[in-house]
């Protein structure tokens, strides 16, 4: 017996297979692989004018399944020839992105290795003291910093930041380099950046724990211009930084070039053996910096003047006194933070060869200071500050940002040699003791408002023996940085 074939079921086997083709490449449901032939034709029809191909046929003209396939094939290479345009086009297209945590940035297409960031931090303080009678100071209304900064790479190779300040009377840069990453463990950076030696120097200013520096780093040089070979180990553990540098007195950038033909060295290596573990010394650093180097000349370029919390002066040399020779600084540092707490300490030995006429000596300064911080509403501390609060400050709403509670206490001492040949002890003291509390207020990740009291008080410093008065400064800060 002979079987007669069945062309009716294998055009529905047919049809059925083209609509599951139609489905698949379109994205339609399932059920669209029951369609009938009409009905599969006014789907394509439908399609075509949606991607812009022709599509002349007339569903009533009875096309046969090899004229819906062919219709099929041109809609999937359409659809295959706007996918590779799309991916063209993103991929030569930079990603701009516009965030509250880091500003705006514009990178590269792939592999994005070129990238520009644009931040800024501006601070608006206002500053009063209290019985100011033998020493008046100004109460005031200023901008502390107003600093816009571009940073970011360069290809693999370059890293750059520049960073104006707008703030006071003249604009200045406070830094401008290149780093040139050859390695994690092997970065030379060339320009002008924060020397290595302070441990509360290399913090940022909008960072640190209160408004003004302590009086430990008034015997650390800021920023200075020359060269840093720096780098991490053993899981970023350790880190250093050595470097060259034209010289900056302490607390002082340097001039913007080398005044006497010396240079500097400084250098500085810190642990921290238990970043990576998660216990209760993860938060502990430790180490020390330090730097050597000959001056020579007189002047607020070569020998330096220290001032107050208050940004008061309370000693420089007499205007005869010579810088004439080594300078040496060196300062054991450590830093702990766990959950809320924060604690920060540095101990500062600053000397310098001094020359008055044929008397020559060499004075070694001084100071140390403790400066420990709890955050009240449970964020954690870190050496860059609360980063954001839990929840934020809205007007109206449950949010109150967070609160920390900072204080300080430091001590500055001048080498008993130091007077009364190279400083007048009529006019500076030999010793300022200091202690301060804050209130930070983080309303959100980008808005900070602090209060800070500050009281210093003085060996010295006032004719006749007598002790200058005690500085007692309230200070204010409204900081918005992105």
């Amino acid at each position: 017996m002979q079987t007669r074939p069945r062309p009716a079921r294998t055009s529905r086997i047919a049809v059925t297979s083209l609509c599951g083709a139609l489905a698949c490449a379109l994205g339609l449901p399932a059920s669209a692989a029951e369609l009938t032939v009409e009905q599969l034709a006014q789907r394509l029809r439908a399609i075509e004018q949606r991607l812009g191909t022709a599509g002349s046929a007339d569903p009533a003209a009875g096309e046969g399944l090899a004229d819906l396939d062919q219709r099929l094939r041109v809609i999937e290479r359409r659809l295959e020839l706007q996918a590779e345009e799309s991916a063209a086009k993103a991929a030569s297209t930079p990603t701009v992105s516009l965030s509250a945590s880091k500003g705006l940035a514009i990178k590269s297409p792939q592999p994005g290795d070129v990238e520009v960031k644009f931040k800024a931090l501006v601070q608006a303080d206002g500053r009063f003291f209290i019985g100011d009678e033998q020493v008046p100071q100004n109460d005031t209304f200023l901008f502390r910093r107003i600093q816009p900064s571009i940073e970011g790479t360069w290809g693999s190779l370059i890293g750059f930041r520049i960073l104006p300040e707008f703030a006071g009377d003249s604009a200045t840069i406070n830094d401008a380099y290149l780093d040139l990453k050859f390695d994690p463990r092997a970065t030379l950076r060339i320009g002008k950046f924060k020397s290595p030696v302070g441990l509360e120097r290399l913090q940022s200013s909008g960072s640190t724990g209160l408004i003004e520096l302590g009086l430990a780093s008034e015997l650390t040089p800021n920023r200075d211009l020359g060269l840093q070979l720096q780098g991490e180990f053993a899981g970023s553990t350790v880190s250093y930084a050595l470097g060259v540098f034209n010289g900056a007195v302490d607390g002082r950038d340097s001039p913007t070039a080398n005044p006497d033909n010396e240079f500097e060295y400084a250098g500085r290596v810190f642990f921290e053996p238990w970043k990576n573990a998660s216990n209760a010394l993860s938060g502990l650093g430790f180490g020390v910096g330090g730097s050597v180097g000959d001056r020579a000349g007189s002047g607020n370029n070569f020998l330096p003047r220290y001032r107050t919390p208050g940004q008061s002066q309370f000693f420089n040399y007499r205007g005869t006194a010579l810088a004439d020779g080594a300078a040496k600084r060196w300062s054991p540092q450590l830093y702990y933070y766990r959950n809320a707490f924060s604690l920060l300490g540095e101990y500062v030995n600053s000397s310098q060869e001094v020359r008055i006429g044929a008397n020559q000596a060499e004075l070694d300064h001084t100071a140390w200071q403790l400066t420990a911080g709890l955050v009240l509403t449970g964020e954690d501390a870190g050496y860059r500050g609360v980063s954001r609060p839990n929840q934020a400050f809205t007007v109206g709403g449950a949010g109150w940002g967070a609160f920390e509670l900072v204080a300080r206490y430091g001590r500055l001492e001048i080498d008993d040699g130091a007077f009364p040949r190279y400083a007048d002890p009529a006019a500076v003291a030999a010793a300022a003791r200091s202690w301060g509390l804050g209130l930070n207020w983080y309303l959100t990740g980008n808005l900070k408002l602090v209060a800070n009291y500050t009281q210093t008080q003085f060996d010295g410093g006032a004719p006749a023996g007598r002790d200058r008065e005690d500085e007692k400064a309230f200070f204010t800060r409204a900081q918005l940085a992105f």
